[in-house]
């Protein structure tokens, strides 16, 4: 098959050809028809984390069609239309650990831990997969799995209902659109910031009560902050937490190092919620939803063969919504 291949971390990406892979007992194999961008394709380069294995394909978001199955399948068949979830774990971990599945030892990540979905095919477990939603196109159905499911499930782990206050930090990048969506949709009160003008005045324009420049103080008092920016952004989001508040954070994408100042933390009864990607059953939950209606917004779509078009606007931060190659 070709694809975008990795032969050296850090180190850069190459259009190549490598063996198809086939799909083992217990497995699919599936012929993407779209695929999207997410940053750990731009952290693979780097060195933060390294494949497992030389030559690697990138790609977590995956859209396609099942054109093998493997033995002992029998849920799938030729032809069937799917959308992959990022978060890889046993069959056993999904039955014991219900929507919890993610946080299992053995869970792993497609384009991280194994290839991914930047190729004319991947491999797959025959449990991982969804079905289709039929009414939405291949684009909007490889742009929500990682950032429509992990939006979810930390506006769940952050206890957001009607009447929430929420502060999306950074809103721009895929899993802040996505809760700013969802968040919405759950009938919160929306807010969220953004260096770029323009960006804050679309976010108005998706929903939003109100945005603001990243660089803070942000006038407002809210139940829950929901951050994947990290060091830039989190002394303003602290301080616009309420007492028994809730910081989610997924990611880092300014630095890793934050000043957390205890006392503030344990005199204001607040909490700080790590989540990496959601769980099979949040997946369903979320794939259910795209079919009920659910926004999906699509920044741009790249042909396969411009990828690292794709990848130099996601490292720009360019974008609003998902960066998605139509195979």
């Amino acid at each position: 098959m070709h694809g975008w291949l990795l032969d050296a971390s850090p180190g850069s990406y190459r259009w190549g050809e490598v063996e198809t892979p086939t799909p083992g007992p217990g497995e699919v194999r599936i012929e993407v028809r779209a695929s999207a961008l997410n940053h750990i394709d731009l952290w693979l380069t780097r060195g933060r984390p390294r494949p497992p294995r030389f030559p690697h394909v990138p790609g977590s978001d995956v859209a396609g069609v099942i054109d093998a199955v493997g033995d002992g399948v029998v849920e799938w068949a030729v032809g069937d239309e799917v959308v992959m979830e990022a978060a890889v774990t046993s069959h056993q971990a999904i039955l014991e650990r219900g929507i919890d599945n993610v946080v299992d030892p053995g869970m792993h990540l497609l384009g991280e831990h194994r290839w991914g979905g930047h190729a004319s095919h991947v491999v797959v477990p025959a449990w991982h997969p969804v079905r289709k939603p039929p009414s939405r196109t291949w684009a909007e159905c490889a742009a929500y799995p990682v950032c429509h499911v992990t939006a979810w499930r930390m506006l769940r782990k952050g206890g957001v209902r009607p009447g929430s206050k929420v502060l999306v930090v950074g809103v721009g990048g895929g899993v802040a659109v996505a809760a700013l969506l969802i968040g919405q949709y759950l009938g919160a009160e929306m807010y969220v910031t953004s260096r770029d003008p323009a960006k804050r005045a679309r976010a108005l324009e998706l929903g939003a009560v109100d945005a603001f420049d990243s660089a803070g103080p942000y006038p407002v008092n809210v139940d829950v902050v929901i951050d994947s920016v990290g060091a830039a952004t989190w002394e303003p989001a602290m301080r616009a937490l309420v007492n028994g508040g809730r910081f989610v954070t997924c990611g880092a994408t300014s630095g890793v190092e934050v000043p957390l100042l205890l006392p503030r933390l344990f005199f204001r009864h607040q909490e700080i919620i790590g989540v990496t990607t959601g769980s099979h059953l949040e997946f369903v939950e979320v794939t259910d939803r795209i079919e009920g209606g659910l926004g999906v917004v699509i920044d741009e779509e790249f042909p396969l063969s411009e990828y690292p078009s794709a990848l130099a606007k996601l490292e720009q931060g360019d974008q609003l919504g998902k960066l998605v190659l139509v195979h």
